[in-house]
């Protein structure tokens, strides 16, 4: 392989991230153990790829405008090709559908994930737009890795559920194995929530330092 097709690889693994999402999303939504194994493999997939094609393109300078733009795109259509279906999914009938602890996953929960990264997106815009750049902080990094671990558990919990209600499981094991999940699952969520509003809370700082300085 070329330098020049070495130098676009992080890119090409962003674009497999940005297919990957439409899939995750249906695969999410589709009943079956097998279905939801699936979705829960290209999660895992597509969350060690945004780490590997960061990696790259820092350690060997490969950063390019396309991979500034897509980057964080990928990045939000697999927040909204997970939560939105997580939230229809926990809301239909059933016992395959609530979340543990959580139940329903909460309206509020997706308005202010989802609800974050169009603001943060809307003020990196605004930055760019003036010659700035509005840097990411610690506490968004810490969030998207703990929402990730809080989204693989979801997926790998719905396929487990799906699978134990089809075969009728039951025992000290998977009583167990329900009471630790279940709790990776619902602690994960509730600091992923606790971060994201923290997180907008310092960009929100960081853009208002940053209006002062261009008004």
């Amino acid at each position: 392989m070329s330098v020049l097709e070495r130098s676009t690889l992080p890119n090409v693994i962003t674009i497999g991230r940005i297919l990957m999402a439409p899939a995750v999303f249906f695969l999410i939504l589709a009943p079956g153990f097998l279905n939801l194994l699936v979705c829960f493999a290209l999660f895992l997939i597509a969350a060690f790829s945004d780490l590997w094609d960061g990696h790259l393109a820092r350690k060997y300078g490969w950063i390019t405008d396309f991979g500034k733009l897509a980057d964080p795109i990928a990045d939000k259509l697999l927040l909204v090709a997970t939560f939105v279906p997580f939230y229809i999914l926990s809301h239909r009938p059933g016992p395959l559908g609530e979340l543990p602890v959580w139940g329903t996953l909460p309206l509020w929960v997706v308005l202010v994930v989802l609800g974050r990264e169009v603001l943060i997106t809307a003020l990196r815009t605004w930055a760019a737009h003036r010659g700035r750049v509005l840097a990411a902080g610690r506490a968004g990094k810490y969030k998207a890795v703990v929402q990730n671990i809080f989204i693989g558990s979801a997926i790998l919990w719905y396929a487990l559920r799906s699978r134990a209600l089809e075969d009728h499981w039951s025992g000290a094991l998977w009583a167990g194995w329900r009471i630790l999940h279940g709790t990776v699952l619902s602690v994960s969520l509730a600091v992923a929530v606790i971060l994201t509003v923290f997180s907008m809370i310092v960009y929100l700082r960081s853009w208002r330092i940053l209006a002062r300085g261009t008004g």
